[in-house]
């Protein structure tokens, strides 16, 4: 089975889906790899580590993917890519179905089978695959190095002959992979670190990281089949804005982190929030890629509001791109080992299997996800 992994065209992401390692142990497995040429340049991995575990260096992209049965990448490809693959390959990679509908639509028309790595299941035997976990992470702990390299403060408390320096109060709206990732590395630079999640069996966590968690009385709430949190009323949300206005006015860095997947991000920290903080404050918005959970803040920027910072960079797990890659291309070689056919050298496309239903997007020329296709048709 030939497996191809092109260079992403997208000159902002630094990450390589797969690195020399992980190639290699596909190699051992049976698997025929091929690589664009300059693949690891944005972290300084040579082509010749490629090479030098059984990879072959592919210097014409197109004709790689016409023949290619199964393409690994990160992004979901532009138009030209998918124009390029055969019928019948197997395409992995981040795909955003819920509204990225024209990739999805010529994935099926194309007859490519189609796998999304974020809808992988949040199962035990999925956690080895589950990329949004494993990036989520790094994104967590890169908001706080981020926040704490804009502050005019240091986190830690100091006493010193000139007298004692406060701690830094850090208030980390959501307790997910990201949020607990942004409350331990807090706590590790020595601020005093408040956190709030809609989930009541979160509180248990937060505590045992060190952080105290704000308690608001919002009634029924719980979470969805994949671990997510459901969605609040808006009597629920005005009684949970209104305790966390008063605690966003108390902290010198707000990091929040309630991105859903597949949805728009929930309005979180409003314009009136943010005019109640302190001059000098940081929030960083992990959901800004999604529509934000902070009123003001801005793609790609940081905008100033009042003296506020607020830090509306996507994807920061790409500042960290080593780490970033080494669990991407860790969690894509876990998947494929999964469901890899040693006998026949190939990758089994387990119809039957609880992974490959939640992931499969498209297949023989359909939309075969049933939560995408009743998303978008």
């Amino acid at each position: 089975m030939k497996l191809f992994v092109p260079k992403e065209a997208d000159a902002a992401e630094t990450r390589v889906p797969l690195l020399p390692t992980d190639a290699g142990r596909l190699v051992q497995l049976g698997a025929n790899v091929e690589v664009q040429g300059g693949i690891g340049e944005s972290i300084h991995i040579p082509d010749q580590a490629y090479e030098k575990v059984g990879t072959q260096i592919a210097r014409d992209r197109t004709a790689s993917l016409c023949g290619a049965d199964m393409v690994l990448r990160i992004s979901t490809p532009a138009g030209e890519d998918i124009e390029a693959l055969s019928a019948g390959c197997i395409h992995i990679s981040y795909m955003d179905p819920f509204n990225n509908v024209d990739a999805v639509s010529k994935f099926a028309a194309r007859n490519i089978s189609g796998i999304s790595l974020e809808m992988i299941p949040r199962t035990t035997i999925a956690q080895k695959m589950d990329v949004l976990s494993s990036q989520a992470n790094l994104a967590g702990y890169v908001a706080v190095v981020l926040a704490a390299e804009r502050q005019q403060k240091i986190f830690p408390m100091m006493m010193t002959a000139a007298g004692t320096i406060a701690p830094a109060r850090v208030f980390i709206i959501g307790a997910g992979v990201a949020g607990l990732q942004a409350i331990a590395t807090a706590k590790r630079l020595g601020a005093r670190v408040d956190a709030f999640d809609v989930r009541p069996e979160v509180q248990e966590q937060i505590m045992s990281l060190g952080a105290k968690p704000l308690i608001v009385d919002l009634g029924e709430t719980g979470k969805t089949k994949d671990g997510y949190a459901r969605k609040l009323t808006d009597e629920q949300l005005d009684k949970q804005r209104q305790a966390m206005a008063r605690q966003c006015a108390l902290s010198d860095v707000v990091i929040t982190t309630a991105k859903v997947f597949g949805r728009k991000a929930p309005l979180i920290v409003t314009n009136h929030m943010l005019d109640g903080m302190k001059p000098g404050s940081v929030v960083v918005d992990l959901a800004v890629e999604t529509g934000g959970n902070v009123e003001a803040s801005e793609l790609g920027k940081e905008v100033d509001r009042n003296g506020v910072t607020i830090i509306g960079r996507p994807e920061l797990e790409r500042m960290v791109p080593v780490p970033a890659s080494q669990m991407f291309s860790s969690n894509l070689y876990n998947l494929l080992e999964h469901f890899w056919d040693k006998e026949a050298k190939s990758f089994r496309l387990d119809r039957n299997d609880q992974i490959i239903q939640g992931c499969l997007i498209t297949h023989d020329g359909e939309i075969v996800n049933p939560a995408i296709r009743d998303a978008i048709g």
